[in-house]
């Protein structure tokens, strides 16, 4: 140990100090998820060993971890990891990093589609965190994944091994339903939905570290849904369920789309915020629920 290596507790209390100064205003929890990572400890064993000396090697992985935050990096792209559906996930520079906004769309598909859904399709599948939360809380489902981006599709294969559920999700890299000649009885997808013009103004975090192709969605953010409505009737089997992720405002002309496409619209879920974050759309067989 260094002389006058600094206590855990005097780390932790500047390093909140330094990322406030940043202007992160969530600079506590994350001066703590860094240190937490930097020692490699859970949070129980930080608060009883808070009077400990901080070890050098872990004052070194500390700072950079600080750094890099400071400079507007998001904790989850530092640790490559995101908690999602209770799940851990890990991210790359290929991937979506996952919020807890889109756990919004696993509770309504699960909410729409019962158990005896057995086949799960994820358009555009980043990290797979839709699909394999579908199929951790559905075990006689299987999935696809698809992904434009090979990187991404690695990382989602990955996740699903680490997860126990390899045996039933397969991960295929093409343009979205191209390839696909089969029908799903469940269909998700969080698609690129960002106007063009808007992403210069997004938080550095989202800017800076999310993959571009997979926040812009064209001019009006709405191109990516009026490829779904095309292939949708497609991929559903009847009375299978889709549910899609919405941007905000983006609802209305979301469900039109989709209702020209021959589809009925079962409800728009809202998220913790009150924001309508998803559509679930239904390929008509027998009545449609509704869900709020």
């Amino acid at each position: 140990m260094a002389p006058g290596a600094p206590k855990i507790a005097e780390a932790l209390r500047d390093g909140t100090a330094r990322l406030a100064v940043a202007g992160i205003d969530s600079a506590m929890s994350d001066a703590r998820v860094l240190l937490m990572a930097a020692l490699g400890w859970d949070r129980t064993a930080l608060l009883s060993r808070a009077a400990e000396a901080l070890p050098e090697a872990a004052a070194a992985r500390y700072a950079g971890f600080l750094a890099r935050r400071a400079g507007r990096e998001p904790v989850s792209r530092i640790l490559g990891r995101r908690e999602f559906w209770s799940l851990d996930f890990a991210l790359g520079p290929a991937t979506l990093d996952p919020r807890p906004d889109s756990e919004t769309l696993v509770e309504a598909a699960l909410a729409a589609a019962p158990d005896r859904i057995l086949r799960v399709l994820d358009l555009g599948t980043g990290t797979g965190c839709l699909l394999l939360a579908v199929l951790h809380d559905r075990p006689a489902a299987f999935g696809v994944g698809v992904d434009r981006s090979e990187a991404a599709a690695r990382v989602a294969r990955d996740n699903a091994r680490a997860l126990g559920l390899a045996n039933r999700a397969a991960f295929l890299v093409g343009d979205w339903a191209t390839a696909l000649g089969v029908r799903f009885d469940l269909v998700l997808s969080n698609p690129p939905y960002i106007p063009e013009g808007e992403i210069a103004a997004l938080e550095p975090e989202v800017r800076d570290h999310d993959p571009r192709l997979a926040l812009s969605g064209g001019a009006d953010g709405l191109d990516a849904y009026r490829a779904l409505a095309a292939a949708l009737p497609d991929l559903l089997e009847p009375g299978g369920t889709a549910v899609v992720e919405l941007g905000i405002g983006q609802a209305p002309a979301v469900t039109e789309m989709f209702r020209g496409a021959g589809l009925d619209i079962a409800g728009t879920p809202h998220d913790l915020a009150g924001i309508e974050r998803c559509v679930v759309a239904k390929k008509a067989f027998g009545p449609t629920p509704e869900y709020r």
